[in-house]
């Protein structure tokens, strides 16, 4: 940590390095923030106040779903608010999706003030990218690899009169091996800057960012060992490995009307769970890194919406997604790296709600499941289970496992002769050969 650095405790707002005066000043005295003072947890009103009253460079770090937006959005918005400005702060992120729920909620704080945002990532067309920062937003929101791409490659685009960076899920931009582009980045950008970095989980990396990036900073820590929220019910289930997908379609009847989000380990599996799942007649959805954007965005809405139960996903969508109706998270692959475990289990009992995380350990995962244990500090109990049920059903499923096969196979093999995008969201199993068939007839017409 840098020398200058003063640690806050969120449990009550009382700062070591903010002056007696200034710390007697109420949410009410800053305008924009009254209207919002009830809802803000602990954690953002400490940052909050930090930020606007002192005006240091932050680091924050909180589980996930304590408020992490809110804490930098707001400081931003009042200092938009006093010193208007185009192109005034940039939101740096690791996920496309995220980037997007990031902007919504700044354009909903910040729609009184007529605040205007750009989404910049990857997998959307960079010609309307380039047009809309041709507008110059307020607030840009960016994953580094396409922000650099349109500074080096539009023209007229340029960071030079910044006045806020943030970084939020810093850990996931550097080990996504962003590290050269925001190198790139912050070359570019005022060194007389407010800089916000924030983490659920410090690493070694986070800790050489945060000497690079920002000037003598106030860490604002919830805890500094890695847990999960109180309201998390956490269980194990252990199981042989063949029969994973028996369990899941027992669990997901046992649980029948809550809401589900099942982690996979790679975008194939995710494939072959849904349409396994679609099969026997869940309403499942998969969110992938090999779907194109506008069918990611298309299943997170349609999963927020309700309109499905079950979002099957890889780690894309275990970063700072806030779907407040998320009932049980199922880690159905277990995570290889135990920090991320942290973050799958984020996803449900997010402020102040509850919620059930179900982990499924196979032979060959005692391992992982163990330091995942360690790095918690806590044991996790086993979910009650009739074996004999879970037994019943295996004929069912390995049915259902046929027709994922022979579907997934016939996924490739048109990817491969038309060469786009996978048809992976909403068509029925017997309907998906009808609409195919009438794709190339228009295609021929053409």
């Amino acid at each position: 940590m840098a020398a200058g650095e003063e640690t806050g405790k969120a449990a009550g707002l009382g700062a070591e390095g903010l002056p007696a005066e200034e710390e007697a000043r109420s949410f009410k005295d800053l305008d924009l923030l009254a209207a919002c003072s009830s809802q803000l947890l602990e954690f953002s009103k400490f940052i909050i106040l930090f930020a606007l009253l002192v005006g240091r460079d932050i680091i924050g770090l909180a589980e996930t779903g304590s408020g992490k937006t809110g804490a930098f959005a707001l400081p931003i918005l009042q200092a938009l608010l006093d010193a208007p400005q185009r192109l005034f702060a940039l939101v740096l992120t690791p996920t496309r999706e995220l980037a997007f729920q990031i902007s919504e909620q700044f354009e909903a704080l910040g729609s009184s003030i007529g605040v205007h945002s750009a989404v910049i990532v990857g997998g959307i067309d960079s010609m309307s990218q380039s047009l809309a920062l041709a507008k110059k937003p307020h607030i840009i929101i960016a994953t580094p690899g396409r922000l650099v791409d349109h500074l080096e490659n539009t023209k007229g685009f340029n960071l030079r009169a910044l006045k806020f960076l943030v970084m939020d899920e810093a850990d996931r931009i550097l080990n996504m091996d962003f590290e050269t582009e925001v190198d790139k980045i912050l070359k570019v950008i005022p060194r007389d800057r407010k800089t916000f970095l924030f983490s659920a989980t410090m690493t070694k990396q986070v800790q050489k960012l945060q000497r690079a990036a920002l000037k003598n900073p106030v860490k604002c820590a919830v805890s500094s060992k890695y847990q999960t929220v109180e309201k998390l019910q956490q269980y194990y289930i252990f199981i042989p490995s063949k029969f994973k997908d028996s369990y899941l379609v027992y669990i997901l009847n046992e649980l029948a009307g809550n809401s589900f989000m099942v982690f996979c380990s790679t975008c194939n599996n995710t494939q072959r769970t849904a349409l396994l799942l679609r099969n026997l007649g869940f309403t499942a959805i998969p969110l992938h890194g090999q779907m194109s954007q506008n069918k990611r965005l298309g299943s997170l809405n349609k999963f927020k919406a309700k309109a499905r139960s079950i979002l099957l996903a890889t780690d894309v969508a275990s970063r700072g997604l806030d779907i407040p109706h998320v009932d049980v998270v199922i880690n159905f692959d277990i995570p290889t790296h135990s920090k991320d475990y942290i973050h799958r289990v984020g996803r449900t009992a997010r402020a102040g709600r509850s919620g059930k995380s179900i982990t499924f350990v196979t032979q060959y995962d005692v391992e992982l499941f163990q330091r995942i244990e360690h790095l918690i500090g806590k044991k996790l109990p086993a979910f009650p289970m009739q074996e004999e049920e879970v037994m019943m059903l295996t004929e069912r499923v390995a049915e259902a496992q046929r027709f994922a096969r022979m579907e997934l196979r016939e996924q490739g093999e048109k990817k491969r002769s038309r060469n786009g995008d996978d048809d992976d969201t909403e068509e029925a199993l017997g309907v998906r050969k009808k609409v195919a068939g009438g794709k190339k007839k228009k295609r021929k017409a053409f």
